[in-house]
């Protein structure tokens, strides 16, 4: 076992040897660090003139959390989607295979490669996120989750990469098919939630009477006939599941919510989790509101609050992030056979040495 992890170790050095010698990833990681730095300032004075209540930490540290994940999911496709072929065009790559190192050792090598790469970004921002949490005094809970999930979200665009160029005999197809699944996932998954949720309706009857006369405590005396009246609503219910594989939204759902005194999600993560919650429940098909009514309250009061939608409703980051860790899986698993020599059949027109 500690051989196979030597040759891991091997190609994994070689690997990030090689880029850390291109001044362009410096000039990448500078360009992050400064869109950082003005991102955390703007959103400083922006949340301290809204006199946030946790001085706006929250909202800046969730915020550059999704900075880092949008970030990582643009260069890691990049870095990692011609690991494999690349060699081969340069014809490094027989030269590797004829050595004492596997095809597994050559592959989790390349995938560790490109996910240490992606994790440069977290770590370059690590300063401000260190910020954010002293100013919004934040829970332990809140960092810790949302590090490791996106940490977990890298590695799984780094091994979508890694694996498509084992699979594919070109780069740029396996590049652009690596940028292809990663805006599957992040807007596709949009896409077909909110086009799932449009072409299925319901009729909702809207049946309302409101006061026309007040007596001296202010309560309604004489109420105005009941208007009805009825409109289509989408069923966004019957198709929250789409999200669960939405790495924006597993990062949220797993993070625990913080709450402010009125229970409203004090950062990003809170309110996005909130909108997907909310998404999960079906549209009331009738709606009656009586303004004379004994005991009426106003429809406004009658919604439960962010934190009751939350906590009635299921999470989904669980089955998300097992869908992606699967997907990620048989991409690697795909490439070892693939890549694996001698090789049983090569495509027209592969490079062997």
């Amino acid at each position: 076992m500690s051989a196979f992890f030597s040759g891991v170790g091997v190609i994994l050095s070689l690997e990030l040897r090689q880029r850390v010698r291109s001044v362009s990833w410096y000039i990448l990681l500078a360009v992050f660090v400064a869109l950082i730095l003005i991102v955390t300032v703007l959103l400083s004075f922006a949340l301290y003139g809204f006199r946030a209540s946790d001085d706006g930490g929250g909202g800046i540290y969730s915020t550059i959390i999704y900075f880092v994940l949008l970030l990582g999911t643009l260069v890691a496709p990049a870095l990692s989607g011609n690991a494999i072929n690349g060699d081969r065009d340069a014809g490094t790559l027989a030269t590797t295979q004829v050595t004492l190192i596997t095809t597994w050792q050559l592959i989790l090598g390349k995938f560790l490669a490109a996910w240490v790469t992606a994790l440069a970004f977290l770590a370059a921002a690590l300063p401000f996120l260190v910020y954010a949490t002293i100013i919004g005094r934040l829970g332990i809970g809140t960092i810790l989750v949302s590090i490791l999930v996106l940490a977990l979200e890298l590695g799984v665009v780094a091994a979508v990469g890694v694996g498509l160029s084992g699979l594919m005999s070109r780069p740029l197809f396996s590049i652009v098919a690596s940028y292809l699944i990663v805006a599957g996932l992040s807007i596709g998954t949009l896409i077909a939630f909110g086009l799932g949720g449009l072409s299925v309706q319901t009729t909702v009857t809207n049946s309302s009477s409101y006061g026309l006369q007040y007596g001296t405590n202010g309560v309604a005396t004489e109420c105005s006939p009941p208007v009805t009246n009825e409109y289509p609503a989408p069923r966004f219910d019957l198709f929250w599941g789409a999200l669960v594989a939405n790495p924006y939204v597993i990062l949220a759902d797993a993070v625990p919510t913080a709450y402010d005194s009125h229970d409203q999600p004090q950062d990003l993560f809170g309110f996005i989790k909130f909108s997907v919650r909310s998404a999960q429940q079906a549209p009331e098909t009738a709606i009656v509101f009586d303004e004379c009514a004994p005991g009426n309250v106003a429809l406004y009061d009658q919604r439960p609050t962010a934190r009751e939608t939350i906590e009635s409703t299921t999470p989904g980051w669980a089955v998300g992030l097992f869908i992606q860790l699967l997907l990620a899986g048989g991409l690697l698993a795909g490439a070892h056979a693939r890549t694996k020599t001698p090789a049983a059949k090569l495509s027209r027109g592969s490079r062997i040495a």
